[in-house]
């Protein structure tokens, strides 16, 4: 098939596309149905709010960001059906020892497991489905593939919601093999995937770049050697020896930015802060920092228009402030209706999980709409709706999280979420403007890296941690609308930033190396 030739997918890509469709299903069911199993969870474990937001948001989230870049290299040279049936088998192995979890160190070294594995499904997916579609078709089977976000959210709490109340009922005393109702549910959701596993191993690794007339590229050579090449510079201690054999100046300076990281996480110990949450986060920070230096070194043209622009880092840092407070009202709406509001498991499941669902596609696709309108009169209209994503979802919080009627937090939970997920395609779009086509890769992966220790790795643990101290979990989300006017600054920096940026992006690309 060429470019100009036949722009039909055949059935079998179709299928294939059904197959991922649903393997990222799993994966959200099997990332977001904490939230609805976190009151059990918190009684049945002795944990704090901190903990749980911890639990869901920190031990998942920097493990799943920082093998994120690993992987997709793995996924760039090696067998892609094959990386993400392992991945697929990890992450439902360890979704499903969460449910025999004794403890909360169990429980986040589960969650940990469950943050590597997911690193496959995209990556992996995205080669995929680009391999198996036309350029005329891709955009909507990646769309397709990435509705699995909402769906996937929403029937996490409908169906941990629903295992929940069923297995409480059917075994009020003695449950079989000693299991409460929350793991259960851990299981009931993890076992699946490895079933699924097993068909996705069935599906048949296309050709890359045949569906556009390109001849194959050759195999890549040590596919595993170029994995741990990339897992040096990111993943530590082994950072240390990446930055070592780049000279005595590199090493110098990476082990300043890991004693100046210990000195903080040292500090906060201090102040009172619990010690696995900011070791996890300076970890995150640290591993960045080595991977940014590493990539300084060894593609400068994508180190400048990435990390050495400053219009990129504002559009990351406004999106992740968004996420910062989508993640944690998210997470915390449910352990909200079940502890204020007396709402049973069952139906904040099906009314939070569907109105989830729902309002994100929706505000994913209209946010998308919205920005692509505006760019097509002005350079920075793309960062407008992640302004709107800011502000707009704030009054709707603060009504819903102190609501005293469960409607009321229905259908202020539903609106915030859909005017919050009007940023994620805007600013994703906005990063990718900013780089040269061969970039792209790596500024979805940096993009990610920042939103995800932002706003996941942050904003659940800060609202249960404030939640914690204060004794009150509407104070500890309501807190969280403190960043609003960083993530305003931040966004109002990028649309003035933005269009220099972007016209002047070849031209600071040549100026650090790049050849053509």
């Amino acid at each position: 098939m060429t470019p100009d030739g036949d722009q039909r997918a055949s059935g079998y890509a179709w299928y294939v596309l059904a197959v991922l469709f649903v393997v990222y299903i799993l994966n959200f069911v099997d990332r977001q149905v904490i939230s609805i199993l976190a009151e059990d969870i918190k009684r049945d474990l002795h944990l704090r709010d901190e903990d749980l937001g911890f639990l869901y948001g920190t031990a998942f989230g920097v493990f799943y960001a920082l093998f994120g870049i690993p992987l997709g290299r793995l996924a760039d040279s090696w067998h892609r059906v094959r990386l993400m049936t392992v991945g697929l088998a990890l992450w439902s192995t360890m979704t499903a020892l969460s449910g025999l979890a004794s403890g909360g160190a169990q429980l986040a070294a589960a969650r940990v497991g469950v943050g590597v594995g997911e690193a496959t499904a995209s990556p992996s997916a995205y080669s995929l489905i680009s391999d198996y579609f036309p350029r005329k078709l891709r955009a909507t089977a990646l769309s397709i593939y990435s509705a699995g976000i909402y769906v996937g959210g929403g029937c996490s709490l409908l169906v941990g919601g629903l295992v929940v109340q069923h297995w409480q009922r059917a075994f009020p005393t003695d449950p079989p093999l000693g299991l409460a109702g929350w793991q259960a549910a851990f299981l009931a959701v993890g076992l699946p995937g490895l079933l699924l596993a097993a068909l996705v191993a069935t599906l048949r690794e296309p050709v890359r770049g045949a569906v556009e007339g390109l001849p194959p590229p050759p195999a890549h050579p040590a596919p595993f050697r170029a994995f741990g090449s990339e897992l040096l510079t990111i993943l530590p201690p082994l950072t240390l020896i990446a930055a070592a054999r780049r000279g005595v100046g590199a090493l110098a300076a990476n082990l300043v930015a890991l004693a100046a990281v210990v000195a903080a996480v040292a500090l906060l110990q201090a102040l009172g802060e619990p010690l696995p949450q900011w070791i996890a986060v300076g970890t995150g920070v640290y591993a960045v920092f080595s991977w940014a230096s590493a990539l300084r070194r060894r593609d400068p043209p994508t180190f400048a228009l990435i990390v050495g622009t400053p219009a990129f880092l504002c559009v990351v840092v406004a999106y992740g402030l968004n996420a910062f407070l989508s993640y944690a009202a998210s997470f915390w709406a449910a352990p909200y209706a079940m502890r204020a509001l007396a709402v049973s498991p069952a139906e904040a499941g099906l009314i939070l999980g569907g109105g989830a669902a729902l309002s994100g596609f929706l505000g994913v696709t209209s946010g998308g709409l919205i920005a692509d309108r505006l760019r097509r009169t002005n350079p920075s209209g793309r960062l407008v709706p992640v302004l709107c994503g800011a502000v707009l979802p704030v009054p709707f919080l603060v009504i819903g999280f102190t609501a005293s009627a469960p409607l009321t937090l229905y259908l202020c939970l539903f609106t915030s979420q859909y005017l919050a997920s009007w940023g994620l395609g805007s600013a994703a779009a906005a990063t990718q403007d900013l780089v040269l086509p061969r970039m792209r890769g790596t500024a979805t992966a940096t993009f990610f890296i920042g939103t995800t220790l932002l706003g996941l790795a942050l904003g659940p643990y800060l609202a249960g941690r404030i939640s914690t101290l204060s004794g009150s979990l509407s104070t500890g989300m309501l807190a969280l609308l403190a960043v609003v006017p960083l993530g305003v600054a931040a966004g109002l920096a990028a649309y003035r930033l933005v269009p220099e940026a972007e016209r002047t992006r070849e031209a600071r690309a040549r100026a650090a190396g790049e050849l053509g």
